[in-house]
């Protein structure tokens, strides 16, 4: 067990590529507007929790409850495909109850430890030390921690107007990602060629 600079940064980049909290910021002022408060600490303590869990004991756990990858990957898209329509049909799906309970379904899981960060967390572990993984993990959550603190400051900057075509722009980016996550994990080519 020894620290790598080169596998944590390695590490950090990837997961900081799908966690992609910056990207998620129109979606989590989404679920903010319909919750009325989100809970920065906790969800990020919740979704940290989680794919420590995952980098752990992911694949003997998934077993368990004989559920593959993929599966579990499925069903994250499916979660991701409901939250798109809502931002782009303006629709209520999910209910949305007070007390913060968005922080935790869809914002902590499956937003922030979706399907797409907990499988890179289980190959990564196939390539780098654990230990360096662990800390490349914790500075992505910090960096989390701090974006959900300022939501706040980037809804004043954006706007109503600006929230709004956000919203709707980004909900239609989650309905494909949503779809390339369900297709990938199913099998199903596309033929690209017309």
């Amino acid at each position: 067990m020894h620290f790598n600079i080169l596998e944590i940064l390695a590490s950090f980049m990837v997961l900081f590529a799908i966690i992609d909290i910056l990207g998620s910021i129109p979606i989590i002022l989404d679920i903010k507007s319909k919750t009325g408060a989100l809970f920065p600490g906790k969800t990020t303590l919740v979704a940290f929790g989680i794919m420590l869990l995952f980098l752990f004991v992911g694949e003997p756990l998934l077993g368990l409850f004989g559920v593959d990858i993929s599966s579990f990957a499925i069903a994250g898209s499916i979660i991701l495909l409901l939250m798109g329509l809502e931002m782009v049909m303006g629709i209520h799906l999910f209910k949305h109850e007070e007390g913060g309970s968005g922080a935790i379904v869809p914002i902590a899981f499956p937003l922030i430890a979706g399907a797409g960060s907990i499988t890179t967390l289980l190959s990564l572990r196939a390539e780098y030390q654990t230990i360096n993984i662990l800390v490349a993990l914790s500075l992505n959550m910090i960096i989390v921690y701090l974006v959900l603190r300022l939501t706040s400051f980037f809804e004043r900057i954006l706007g109503p107007n600006g929230l709004h075509i956000l919203r709707k722009f980004f909900g239609i980016i989650l309905l494909a990602i949503a779809i390339r996550l369900f297709l990938s994990n199913t099998g199903i080519e596309i033929n690209r060629g017309m």
